[in-house]
């Protein structure tokens, strides 16, 4: 039977509301960001030279506070609100389509943690590789670096973390919000409709891990965000509970504004490329043996939970007077 949302929308017209609704979602997040920055510069500037003053202003330390809030509001436009509104248009109000519920546990989030703590591990080799990769393309190559300057300038404008109050503030600026908005739009929304409307959950898994990664534009680390992104959505698609996932993500990223935080605080300078070990080849198989492990554990005390929310989805399409039902196979660990 062909999949259908509870409002009886096809796979690929859900896409195409998700798609509509994000490109909204980013000239808002555009908008907001230049008129955030408007404030920051001279009034009367020719649009090319207000643009130009408006990116070189957020990245001053003086207007910190600006930029922290340009970047929240910019990724709740971008990813907040067109996953709502695809919640909206294609289910319903009920956040349960989305992703969210009560069923999880401990082990979940701890195991989610280490879960995401080896993708760090195993990606770090790889980032290594796509910069040996590249550099025998010059013009990706270029590309490559030109990126990467700029993402170091904006981590660099954003961690300016001298107080106790500063590092509280740049955890859930840096850390919760993004994981919060990302998980809500890759998983709860894209990789949900991906799976039950292909019936191919780890098709589903890669093409939004692939998404996931090119929407942070990095050439020397899209094969590494994409190894998280995998991790993630792997991790979604055992647990089917998105607070799962929001944890794990905001714990990978409140490292991150620790170490930050910790540098800052001993005056000493910012080298992005740098906050990562460096990691073996070796150490990246070790991990992945650890992770596959890891990820079976995981698996089994999810088990519980999957099979309770698979029991509540089907209790909201029979009460939503649906005649499509979205059955998984909970035998099968990819439900396939």
């Amino acid at each position: 039977m062909e999949y259908r949302s509870v409002k009886g929308l096809t796979g690929l017209g859900q896409l195409g509301i998700l798609l509509v609704f994000f490109g909204a979602g980013f000239i808002m997040a555009a908008g907001v960001q230049v008129l955030i920055g408007m404030f920051l510069v001279p009034s009367g500037l020719p649009m090319e030279q207000t643009l130009d003053a408006i990116v070189k202003a957020m990245l001053e330390p003086k207007n910190v506070a600006s930029a922290r809030l340009a970047q929240v509001l910019g990724t709740f436009c971008l990813f907040f609100i067109p996953a709502v509104l695809f919640m909206l248009t294609c289910h319903g109000k009920n956040k349960f389509w989305l992703g969210f519920n009560k069923h999880i546990n401990a082990k979940q989030i701890i195991l989610g943690f280490f879960l995401i703590f080896l993708a760090n591990i195993i990606a770090n080799p790889l980032a290594e590789l796509s910069k040996s990769v590249a550099i025998n393309f010059p013009d990706l190559n270029a590309l490559g670096l030109q990126m990467e300057a700029e993402y170091s300038k904006q981590v660099m404008a954003l961690s300016n973390l001298k107080s106790w109050g500063e590092f509280f503030m740049a955890l859930v600026i840096m850390a919760f919000f993004p994981a919060l908005f990302e998980e809500i739009f890759f998983r709860g929304a894209l990789q949900n409709l991906l799976e039950k409307w292909w019936k191919a959950p780890l098709l589903a898994i890669i093409v939004t891990s692939l998404l996931f990664s090119l929407i942070h534009m990095s050439v020397f680390l899209f094969l590494s965000r994409a190894v998280l992104g995998f991790v993630l959505g792997l991790m979604y698609q055992r647990s089917r509970n998105l607070w799962v996932n929001i944890i794990a993500h905001f714990l990978n990223n409140a490292v991150a504004v620790i170490q930050l935080f910790w540098i800052s605080k001993h005056q000493q300078k910012i080298e992005v490329d740098k906050l990562d070990p460096d990691v073996p080849v070796w150490g990246g198989l070790i991990a992945v043996a650890i992770s596959i492990g890891l990820f079976i554990v995981f698996d089994k005390a999810s088990s519980t939970n999957r099979k309770q929310i698979a029991f509540e989805e089907q209790d909201l399409l029979e009460h939503s007077n649906s005649l499509y039902a979205f059955p998984e196979n909970k035998n099968d660990r990819f439900g396939t």
